[in-house]
């Protein structure tokens, strides 16, 4: 039965792009700013998307009052994927180091001058004082500015107490340990937003997978329209060599197809009428004709992106746990601070100057600021140490998990395999033909071609030494679908699938095709008119360290591998069989592999 309330709920969901979070807890507060507005229900901040999901009512201009304490701007999602998203899908201008972090290092030079002028001049003196009150400053404005408002409206969290810490200290006379502490709040904030950039990043780079514009027929006219402009039921036209702008069925036309961005298949399909292509896909020999089935933002791509962008608004539990820690933690160092100063002079008639220097200081001792950075620090340096050893950690909640590991997912290409075609096996059938000079006539035909394939076959000829650029090429014709033939020294050779040959296949070459090919490679036939010369089978390597990879993963508890892929169940089969794995799930799409447990 359909819960008639739940529907309405997801219908009145609306997705806004949000520019200008410079850290979590402003995401944070923004949130809570959104769900206090009226006619909203619900609403959840994705920080490393930058954008927020409100349910209920709520107008772009109530949104930025909402984030007016860092001037927020927010776009409908829709509006952002045209304009702002655009850009961002755009290859961005690298910001020198020196101006991406000159506040940061502008404080810390001051701070160096500072501790000089202590030891020159002294403590007291004005110059060293000017010093690291410029560094205050400079690295802690933004910081002063939130944390004095917060600290008005008693909303307490870690940069209040920084800021009381900051003004305390000053009180004092800490200076130098004043500029520290911002400056370590300050470096932590940067690595926060360096992550934070990274993430986005990754999400840019997907944007930019399929092609914003597509050669759509309308009324007997082909047209370049730009995707968010397609409608369900428009012919787009993929020419050979483009990239596949949307999701959509084939009406007409005949070509092999890269899937490698959208499924993870290392050997591209062949896609005749009636089969579907996916956004982001590569047509690489024939011309299609296809129908188009989802709109720009239903695309599989669309849904991968949205995937990802979800997993980077899940914070590592530590990070969580500080913020959590920081709504008790201010008013209870606070609390502290003031009971310290004022106690003893109030009921053992103690020093006022004296006790209440000692509840600045307790207030400056009891900042957080190593808390504070030491989470960031923590998971930036682990995932950039893993990524210098080929190992990519999409944030901090999945470092923290993998310790508590049972099993593991792994997908095919490119991670157990080598994400590349190779010949796997070459045999020739006519005696009276040496095998290089048969694998020299092969490669200059497929030195011509546009097949995927191709390069394997090269490779493998460059690799035996075997020369084929200078051999000389005749009538050279791409049999769609089928295989290419060439004329050399006056006799016609034909490389291609089993189909090209159908004819002259005997029970024997039928049996050791089925044979390869249960072990997941793809097999062409060599021959001429009147015979079948050699049998070639390619496919992506396993890479040498898979099996002991997986191996040594069950030696240190892991219960449990699976390998995800896209490919085909006899290959995925054949694949497992020789790392070792436990477990397959093959023919699956990305959003397929996400959910998997």
């Amino acid at each position: 039965m359909i819960n008639v309330a739940e529907l309405n709920t997801k219908e009145n969901k609306s997705v806004f792009r949000v520019e200008g979070f410079t850290c979590a807890n402003c995401a944070g507060k923004f949130e809570r700013n959104v769900k206090g507005l009226p006619g909203v229900e619900d609403a959840k901040v994705n920080f490393g998307a930058s954008k927020i999901t409100v349910s209920g009512n709520a107008s772009v201009k109530e949104l930025e009052k909402a984030g007016s304490f860092e001037n927020l701007k927010v776009y409908p999602e829709k509006k952002s994927n045209t304009s702002s998203q655009m850009n961002e899908g755009e290859a961005e201008l690298k910001v020198p180091f020196y101006n991406k972090y000159r506040t940061v290092l502008f404080a810390v030079a001051f701070l160096a001058l500072g501790y000089v002028s202590l030891f020159v001049n002294g403590e007291s003196n004005l110059v060293t004082i000017l010093l690291f009150l410029a560094s205050i400053l400079v690295g802690g404005l933004s910081l002063l500015k939130v944390g004095l408002r917060n600290l008005v409206r008693f909303e307490f969290d870690m940069k209040t107490l920084m800021t009381v810490a900051v003004i305390g200290g000053a009180i004092i006379g800490e200076w130098g340990e004043v500029a520290i502490v911002v400056i370590l709040f300050a470096i932590s904030e940067e690595l926060e937003r360096f992550s934070m950039d990274r993430a986005r990043n990754s999400i840019r780079s997907l944007m930019n997978i399929s092609p914003k514009e597509a050669l759509v027929r309308r009324d007997g006219q082909e047209l370049r329209v730009h995707v968010n402009d397609i409608q369900v039921g428009d012919i787009m036209i993929v020419k050979p060599g483009e990239k596949i702008a949307m999701d959509g069925v084939v009406t007409h036309g005949h070509s092999t197809v890269n899937q490698a961005a959208i499924t993870g298949e290392s050997i591209p399909v062949e896609k005749t009428i009636d089969d579907e292509v996916f956004a982001g896909t590569l047509n690489e020999e024939g011309l299609l004709e296809v129908t188009i089935t989802k709109l720009v933002e239903d695309t599989t791509i669309a849904k991968i992106i949205h995937l990802v962008e979800e997993a980077q608004g899940e914070r590592a539990p530590a990070q969580a746990f500080v913020d959590r820690f920081a709504k008790y933690y201010t008013p209870i160092i606070m609390v502290i601070a003031a009971l310290v100063a004022l106690v003893p002079p109030l009921l053992f008639s103690a020093s006022w100057e004296t006790w209440v220097y000692q509840g600045l200081a307790v207030l400056v001792v009891g900042c957080p600021c190593a808390l504070v950075i030491s989470t960031p620090i923590s998971i930036v340096s682990a995932i950039g140490n893993a990524a210098k050893k080929g190992v990519l950690i999409k944030g901090g909640i999945y470092l923290e998990e993998l310790g508590g590991l049972k099993a593991i997912a792994f997908d095919k290409t490119g991670t157990l395999t080598k994400g590349v075609p190779t010949v796997t096996d070459y045999r020739v059938l006519e005696e009276q033909m040496a095998a290089k000079e048969l694998l020299s006539i092969i490669a200059a035909l497929e030195h011509r071609s546009q097949h995927p394939l191709a390069s394997a076959i090269m490779k493998k000829a460059e690799t035996e030494a075997v020369p084929y650029s200078d051999v000389e090429v005749e009538d050279f014709v791409s049999l769609t679908g089928k295989g290419i033939s060439g004329v050399i020294k006056g006799v016609t050779y034909f490389i291609g699938s089993s189909k090209l040959f159908h004819d002259r296949l005997n029970k024997q070459l039928d049996g050791e095709i089925r044979s390869l090919q249960q072990q997941g490679k793809t097999v062409m036939l060599v021959g001429t008119d009147s015979a079948i010369l050699a049998i070639i089978a390619v496919a992506d390597e396993v890479r040498d360290s898979s099996k002991e990879v997986v191996q040594t993963l069950h030696e240190l508890g892991l219960k449990e591998s699976v390998m995800l892929t896209g490919d085909n169940e006899a290959t995925a089969e054949a694949i497992a069989r020789q790392v070792g794995v436990t477990d397959v799930e093959a023919e699956l799409m990305p959003e397929e592999k996400a959910p998997f447990h």
